[in-house]
């Protein structure tokens, strides 16, 4: 299903870059220039995700991010340059669902944004499962089968490849995964990342020898083999 996106972002050549991007990822984009038009867009229209920077003409941001709380659960990542602590927090305590900070990594953006897309489809309407190749996703009861045998995945393992099969033509960084997966800073140490997709492709290769469903792009991170 397509998923409408309203980018608030003043410099015209990054609010135009952002669209380009969330386009060629088979979003629907829409843009305001300021805290007020947002508003206003946001009044008229039904979107199903708000990116959101702080430093806007009129309405500030915050002011953005605060009203549309009171009247809308739309997940809204906040794209800022302010990266101390004290910001962050009160950002998430008035209803940011994630920020990130500028500059940023375009796949990280995509991969937050699918994962607050995946969080927001409301139970009983949204369909419960989700397939690649002969692998099957039970997305109410988090159990994975492949061809009617279950995997026993793990919160984590399930997880990783809910979010791979979801975009399986995104390469994901450990970056990417690390941080959509865990919801931590990611520091540089991909240990966990890496053991968490080895077991995930041992459970893989043990429901069926000789099939590779997890390609690793060198010096990149992951993906769904096609």
């Amino acid at each position: 299903m397509n998923k409408n996106i309203l980018v608030v972002e003043d410099d015209m050549h990054i609010n135009e870059m952002l669209c380009e991007l969330l386009g060629q990822n088979k979003y629907t984009t829409y843009s305001a220039y300021s805290g007020t038009e947002a508003l206003l867009l946001l009044s008229q229209n039904k979107y199903d995700l708000l990116l959101l920077d702080l430093m806007l003409p009129g309405k500030t941001g915050e002011d953005v991010l605060k009203e549309t709380r009171n009247k809308h659960d739309t997940p809204i990542i906040v794209l800022t340059a302010k990266t101390d602590k004290e910001t962050t927090v009160k950002l998430l305590q008035m209803g940011a669902d994630d920020y990130l900070s500028k500059p940023f990594d375009n796949n990280e953006l995509l991969a937050r944004i699918a994962v607050q897309l995946r969080r927001s489809i409301p139970l009983g309407i949204a369909a419960d499962k989700l397939s690649y190749k002969d692998i099957t996703l039970d997305l109410e009861g988090h159990d994975a089968y492949i061809n009617g045998n279950k995997l026993g995945l793990s919160k984590r393992e399930f997880e990783l490849l809910h979010l791979m099969m979801a975009r399986p033509q995104k390469v994901f960084t450990k970056n990417n995964l690390y941080e959509s997966v865990w919801g931590g800073e990611f520091f540089g140490d991909d240990n966990t990342v890496n053991v968490h997709i080895s077991r995930l492709r041992t459970k893989l290769s043990a429901a069926k020898p000789g099939q590779d469903y997890i390609q690793t792009v060198w010096g990149v991170g992951f993906k769904m083999k096609e």
